[in-house]
């Protein structure tokens, strides 16, 4: 499972988590920092990536377009990257889950 880690979470989020989700890529990294979230959208998409974000907009676009890509909201407000690290590798299990149901298309988690 490959995740996309939208720009309001920090790159160095990657480099923690890459032994669970390796070759998981950033919307920065991919040269597209500041663009609309219908790109994004389309990269996590044309990458073959589950969208993590704590962007709640791609809540609605998720309900519109449906899957793919798979979105993962991180209801957490104004966190940490410790705690963002956390999350992620905690509920590990839950977003593998989600990733294999083929009905899901949105995953919210919080602390």
């Amino acid at each position: 499972m490959r995740l996309l880690l939208d720009e309001n979470l920090s790159e160095s989020v990657l480099l923690a988590i890459a032994d669970l989700y390796p070759e998981s890529l950033h919307v920065r990294l991919l040269g597209a920092g500041g663009v609309p979230d219908d790109v994004v959208w389309r990269l996590a998409k044309e990458h073959g990536c589950v969208l993590v974000t704590r962007d709640e907009d791609f809540l609605r676009l998720s309900i519109v377009r449906g899957a793919p890509p798979k979105v993962v909201w991180l209801a957490v407000g104004n966190c940490s990257n410790q705690e963002v690290i956390r999350l992620l590798r905690t509920r590990h299990q839950d977003i593998q889950e989600f990733y294999s149901h083929e009905q899901a298309t949105f995953l919210t988690l919080g602390f």
